[in-house]
């Protein structure tokens, strides 16, 4: 009985604790300065660990800044198709230019520009948050006794801590939705909306120690709108909606995220569809539609990627986000992989393994870019919109951009890619006569 007297008082002074210091901070909106020193502390470590590295390699490598593009084992020559074959024999046909295709083909064999996104992103040095990569080895006995006090650390106290936040969030944000969406429909229930919103990310971002600098306030997005961005993790979602509020588009799903959707919906005008409606294009686009025309629901958040990418690229923007109207609000995520790798690898790992990786990782540090908004103009297709669109956002957020479909993650290549490149080879031939030729030569024997 002592025992469980004794448990029960640990729990309410836990629960004081995190209530005290972190819970009614993060609803208030304010800080007390812990998750500062909590990174400050978190940085010379690790500053202090790159200089261990560096010492005790046998051979130091200098710390060049590496780009997405460098980091590969393939230099690639970007020369165009046709300026390559002409330097081989000649723009005329010959057999010499199987020679680039079967270059072409290793390269994307060996390394190609589109798998690598959907693996986590390469370090230049240990964060010591694993002993598994082959690059960093045994070192000296202090590197090894400040791991083994990282890992009580992340397990024993931010993993409970982290997984007290996120309960007291996601059962704060069900509860208050479910309170506030009972109210009719007007101002005051749009605002208790918003405030339950806004302090339950908050205290969802806690939970992740979270450290968000957003950049260009003055272009946050605006009711009536939409807003576009690159898609890494499903966290995306919670580090924006901790500086506003959005309507969330997406299938309905079943378990603890549908118990939350069901419930936020009450409350908040969010975009659900039945997995049925969501092949049915013409009806998601009606729907969003009607959404954007009413200028006082929340602005719509969509990724037109479709899918997660290791936040070194952005990848093919879906039209469909683009054939709606309105104003577009783009924004650029780019997130510290140093800190923790919010990467999810949905073909490795499912939600939960993905969950705990970012729970028991140091810290969630990124930088939130706001974009001026943008319009479509009249001259532009939906495409041409939305590569414009992705352009301006791979530029705020360092990214590479590149032209394949994120759906490349689990389906095959499409007949039209292969067919685009026999089509390009086809018009140089003709532009330069070799076609003709070869039907003359053939006539006259």
């Amino acid at each position: 009985m002592e025992v469980v007297w004794a448990l029960g008082q640990v729990g309410a002074v836990w629960m004081a604790v995190v209530l005290g210091l972190i819970v009614l901070p993060s609803a208030l909106g304010i800080s007390l300065g812990i998750s500062e020193a909590y990174m400050w502390v978190l940085v010379k470590t690790l500053e202090w660990a790159t200089i261990r590295l560096q010492k005790g390699a046998k051979k130091p490598q200098p710390q060049v800044p590496r780009t997405p593009s460098a980091t590969g084992i393939i230099e690639r020559d970007e020369t165009p198709m046709e300026k390559e074959i002409a330097l081989l024999h000649g723009a005329d046909f010959e057999f010499s230019h199987s020679f680039y295709f079967c270059r072409k083909g290793m390269e994307a064999i060996v390394e190609d520009e589109v798998t690598q996104r959907f693996s986590s992103e390469e370090l230049l040095s240990w964060n010591l948050l694993t002993r598994t990569n082959v690059n960093f080895h045994y070192i000296s006995l202090r590197l090894t006794v400040v791991w083994v006090i990282g890992v009580v650390v992340r397990y024993c106290i931010l993993l409970p801590l982290r997984f007290s936040l996120a309960a007291i969030g996601i059962t704060s944000m069900i509860v208050g939705t479910t309170v506030v969406g009972q109210l009719p429909n007007g101002r005051v229930k749009n605002y208790l909306s918003e405030v339950v919103h806004l302090t339950c990310s908050r205290i969802l971002v806690r939970a992740l120690s979270g450290t968000i600098h957003y950049h260009n306030k003055e272009n946050r997005p605006q009711k009536g709108g939409i807003c576009v961005a690159n898609h890494t993790s499903p966290i995306d979602a919670i580090i924006l909606t901790n500086d506003g509020c959005y309507a969330m588009v997406g299938q309905v799903h079943g378990g603890l995220m549908g118990i939350i959707q069901r419930a936020t919906v009450k409350a908040c005008p969010h975009v659900w569809f039945e997995r049925s409606e969501m092949k049915d294009r013409h009806l998601v686009t009606k729907r969003l539609r009607e959404h954007v025309a009413d200028k006082s629901k929340l602005p719509i958040l969509i990724f037109p990627e479709g899918t997660c990418i290791n936040n070194t690229s952005v990848m093919m923007f879906k039209k469909g986000s683009f054939e709606i109207g309105g104003t577009i609000y783009p924004v650029a995520i780019k997130y510290d992989p140093q800190f923790g790798d919010a990467f999810w690898n949905s073909s490795k790992y499912n939600i939960v393994s993905y969950l705990l990786r970012i729970m028991t990782s140091w810290a969630i540090v990124c930088n939130v870019w706001y974009l001026p908004p943008m319009v479509r103009k009249e001259d532009e297709d939906a495409v041409q919109f939305a590569n414009r669109v992705r352009s301006a956002i791979a530029r705020q957020g360092g990214l590479t951009e590149l032209p394949w479909d994120g759906g490349l993650k689990r389906a095959k290549v499409k007949d039209t890619f292969k067919e685009e490149q026999q089509k390009n080879y086809s018009k140089m031939l003709v532009r330069n006569g070799s076609v003709g030729s070869l039907s003359a030569e053939t006539e006259s024997d």
